[in-house]
């Protein structure tokens, strides 16, 4: 089973220009999209956010997914006593230590252990503000061959990152066809089945 690294987070005023364009609704529906498209062939692994480790939680209970096989998540321990609730409910959370007193180097620790896995097969970039930004730079270090989509519609970091790379016009990057396009692009043609129904635990 191969990996998926998934880089999100709701924008926050004041940090920078990034929440001008995003919609928190559409990087929600994204982040569920992306989950309920690759859950059953491939993990997801992504750096601990207080935004989306609750939301990705609440759409494993409603998959009814074991977390341990499906999802990897890590977390610096610089933000140790800000760990979300849900974090407990992750049994294989990979711990990285911090580097003392210096929020960015422990980020950049974390990242760099993150990012180097060598099961990464490709990188999804959805809202997100500057971290989106860095965290792509460092993807495409380690897996320059890697598939990376920078999801245009819901807005933030990932649109500016869309521009920048000269796809924002792609519409299958700007569409709210968030299913489909995880779905293509992420599901090899010899794993491709239906879709997990989010009503049922089976996906029957």
């Amino acid at each position: 089973m191969g990996a998926i690294f998934l880089s999100a987070s709701v924008p926050l005023v004041g940090r920078g220009d990034y929440h001008e364009t995003a919609d928190p609704f559409l990087i929600q529906c994204a982040v569920r999209e992306l989950v309920m498209a690759v859950i059953k062939t491939q993990q997801i692994v992504w750096g601990g956010h207080p935004a989306i480790t609750p939301m990705i939680w609440s759409i494993c209970e409603d998959l009814g997914v074991d977390y341990a096989k499906s999802v990897v998540l890590y977390q610096s321990r610089f933000f140790e006593d800000r760990f979300p609730d849900e974090n407990k409910h992750f049994g294989n959370v990979v711990f990285v230590d911090a580097v003392p007193n210096d929020r960015d180097a422990s980020l950049l620790r974390m990242r760099e252990a993150m990012l180097s896995r060598t099961d990464l097969t490709a990188a999804v970039f959805i809202g997100g503000m500057e971290g989106v930004e860095a965290e792509f730079d460092l993807f495409r270090r380690f897996h320059p061959a890697a598939i990376t989509l920078a999801v245009a519609a819901p807005g933030g970091a990932a649109r500016q990152l869309a521009e920048r790379l000269g796809t924002l016009k792609e519409s299958a990057l700007f569409s709210v066809d968030f299913a489909g396009l995880f779905y293509s692009a992420l599901i090899p043609s010899t794993m491709q089945e239906t879709p997990v129904n989010p009503t049922t635990k089976d996906g029957s």
